[in-house]
């Protein structure tokens, strides 16, 4: 029997769309087998002889996932939950959010050690419904596929079959869906707590200039941001540092940076200007109304403790049409964090930046969008201790004016 198989790298965008929002989903896989590994519908047959070039298909509610079902609610004793944790604090639940199913192992059919998320719908003090419909369960999904790097023909030898869509649905794609305000507790007391709630400019007086995201990642945040930005436009990087994470293909811009440290701002070379403003102290922006064409966030928006705030404030001096696009990462500094974004799953916190751009009140055509899974640079000094890059979240929506 002829063992041998084509191998290949490829890249994953899984499409979906919730209540007008689109969603964006970029998985890559650094070395898959055609002839062990599944891919769902007609891409198995597609993919292999495409030629680098996209193919897709769309799969209906209940293709890819199972229909939504209320056989898949489940109330629970709450003292059968497994809540306490060897190191640290119990888990502290709460309606409306996502945890790993886990902690409710034993009931629901639920294994020990499973990973995949669940929502509490509702609790009391004796009670909790948990609902293990997937996210996705009345969604209809575009899957489109493209060979990144043919890797040639690989001798088999069994071994796990990767169900490759599978993996990455059922690792959290998903629960960027946004739900009513009143289904989540995002706004609840104590979310914007700090461990160091301290004046930021104590913390900011000091000039890191280090990169916090690999050079993959920067790659993935600029190649987001050059969407948006053209020649000529006036842009703004709020919460800016040293880096703004431009393409150097877009130049002939005018940008502004506001941020914390004056080093910092000094030795980017994309500033044209230059404004030093703590904004969870001082909410409101010293510019125009209607006054840019663009704003970009990197790695900073988990540190806001107004969000809302300062959110109405970009939709004010923004154009009508103009975009506002918030970027991040799994990294931040632990004493500086809101205490609500660690508390949250990855995608989970996708939610929470839509939640600030809805309840400002002034933006429209919210979009999502993760890239996942490319391998870290071999230079790169954590490259030894994490084999991928940094996953890149974003949301962005456009001014209302």
């Amino acid at each position: 029997m002829d063992t041998r198989s084509q191998q290949a790298a490829i890249e994953l965008l899984i499409e979906w769309e919730i209540d007008g929002r689109r969603h964006h989903n970029r998985e890559y896989f650094e070395k898959i087998s055609f002839w062990r590994d599944i891919f769902p519908g007609s891409l198995s047959l597609k993919l292999p002889d495409s030629g680098g070039n996209w193919v897709s298909e769309t799969f209906p509610p209940g293709e890819l996932v199972p229909r939504w079902s209320q056989d898949h609610l489940h109330t629970v004793n709450r003292k059968d939950l497994k809540l306490h944790r060897k190191h640290g604090p119990a888990i502290g639940i709460q309606g409306g959010r996502h945890y790993p199913r886990l902690i409710a192992a034993g009931t629901a059919g639920i294994f020990d050690g499973n990973m995949q998320p669940l929502r509490i719908t509702e609790l009391d003090e004796h009670s909790v419904t948990i609902d293990l419909n997937h996210p996705l369960s009345r969604s209809p999904v575009t899957v489109s596929a493209r060979i990144v790097n043919d890797l040639g023909a690989g001798l088999e030898h069994g071994g796990r079959c990767t169900e490759v869509l599978m993996d990455a649905l059922n690792a959290g794609i998903g629960l960027e869906a946004l739900y009513p305000p009143d289904e989540t507790g995002f706004m609840s007391d104590g979310s914007f707590n700090r461990m160091d709630d301290r004046e930021d400019s104590l913390f900011y007086e000091t000039a890191r200039l280090v990169q916090h995201l690999d050079r993959t990642a920067i790659d993935q945040v600029s190649e987001i941001h050059g969407r948006f930005l053209q020649p000529g436009m006036q842009v703004l990087d709020l919460m800016s540092s040293w880096v703004s994470h431009i393409p150097e293909s877009v130049t002939d811009l005018n940008v502004t940076g506001l941020g914390m440290n004056a080093d910092e701002l000094a030795r980017n070379p994309r500033l044209s200007s230059k404004v030093i403003q703590d904004i969870n102290l001082q909410t409101s922006l010293p510019f125009d109304d209607r006054q840019f064409d663009a704003v970009i966030c990197s790695a900073s928006v988990e540190y806001l403790t107004e969000p809302l705030a300062v959110f109405r404030e970009l939709g004010r001096v923004l154009k009508p049409g103009a975009p506002a696009i918030i970027t991040f990462t799994d990294r931040w500094f632990p004493t500086k964090v809101i205490e609500l974004w660690t508390a949250l799953h990855p995608f989970e916190r996708l939610a929470l930046v839509q939640e600030y751009f809805r309840s400002a009140g002034n933006f429209t055509d919210i979009e999502t969008e993760t890239a996942r899974g490319r391998p870290r640079p071999e230079d790169d000094k954590y490259a030894r201790q994490q084999a991928f890059s940094d996953p890149v979240y974003a949301v962005w929506a456009r001014a209302t004016g």
